[in-house]
């Protein structure tokens, strides 16, 4: 028992976010080793399933902000971070499952590294098998030809480390140390917002790290019900968001030429499985093209007016 009591976190120091849409097939297990913390806010993006039912259920004690229209991550993160008056910020995807003592074992890790202002824990695919959850910035990740790139044969860490960029499934952000920085940049829909958010942490000086003596279970893709439009929205936004990356830290040069680049891949791999009837992959590939094409003729990824029509769907609850 005594075991037990010293791995229970305080929670008064800790607010869980987790951002929701259409994710009644995976809330239920994430929310399970959630039902006696105090401190939840759930942002939820315009589901229209039982998600909401789901989480009432399973964790009453929650603060629910109800998106009218969905905002994707970055805006969804930084409404949740809005509601945090905690010391911590526990970011959980839905698709991901807490373990027991994941969370006392981040908390210990933060308090090891005050400098740190995002701890992230070790992710743990469903076969048992490690995926490792650090890796060098995007911009980078090219240089590391096959096998390696795939780290295969990386061993996995044994103790804190300090990574360049961590995956963003389950974090515990310092509050001090994000809420200045803005949050996550709000010009990003989905995809690359985790990357920019190291990014930006360590240009201010902070660090990020890993401790692999918290483990969570990571279902990959397992956030959002799977459906068309859905995946369409997806490789659309990764398109998109891997050109506004480039240019924010590279630059107009380096945008296009990066753009020149994923638009001769995307074509020829779209037209290459439209002609060997590979539906699903040819439909990410004219998505990521889609969004390629949007981001140069200007087009925005996150609606401004999406935020008023929210709030004002909202009321009291903004």
């Amino acid at each position: 028992m005594s075991d037990q009591q010293t791995m229970t976190p305080d929670w008064s120091r800790i607010t869980a976010v987790l951002i929701t849409h259409h994710s009644a097939a995976v809330i239920g297990d994430c929310l399970k080793n959630f039902t006696d913390v105090p401190n939840i806010v759930l942002v939820d993006n315009a589901s229209d399933d039982e998600t909401l039912d789901i989480v009432r259920a399973t964790v009453p004690q929650a603060k629910i902000v109800k998106n009218k229209i969905g905002m994707g991550y970055a805006n969804a993160a930084n409404l949740g971070l809005s509601h945090v008056e905690t010391e911590f910020m526990l970011t959980v995807n839905p698709d991901s499952v807490v373990l027991p003592d994941a969370v006392e074992a981040l908390l210990q890790a933060a308090d090891r590294n005050p400098e740190a202002a995002i701890i992230c824990p070790q992710n743990i695919n469903l076969d048992g098998s490690v995926e490792l959850t650090h890796d060098v910035p995007v911009f980078e990740r090219q240089n590391f030809p096959a096998p390696f790139n795939k780290r295969d044969l990386e061993p996995e860490p044994e103790g804190d480390l300090c990574a360049e960029f961590v995956s963003g499934a389950v974090n515990l952000l310092r509050v001090e140390k994000v809420r200045p920085l803005g949050g996550f940049d709000t010009n990003i829909f989905l995809y690359f917002e985790d990357d920019d958010m190291c990014m930006r942490i360590r240009e201010a000086g902070h660090v990020l790290i890993l401790t692999p003596s918290a483990k969570i279970m990571h279902i990959n893709a397992g956030s959002v019900r799977p459906s068309l439009h859905y995946k369409w929205e997806k490789f659309w936004n990764y398109g998109w968001a891997r050109l506004y990356l480039q240019k924010k830290y590279k630059g107009t040069g380096a945008m296009l030429a990066l753009a020149v680049q994923h638009i001769g891949r995307f074509l020829f791999k779209a037209l290459l499985y439209t002609l060997t009837f590979n539906f699903k992959k040819s439909l990410r590939d004219w998505a990521r093209l889609a969004g390629t094409l949007a981001f140069l003729f200007g087009a925005k990824a996150v609606n401004p007016n999406w935020s008023s029509i929210n709030k004002k769907a909202r009321g009291d609850q903004a």
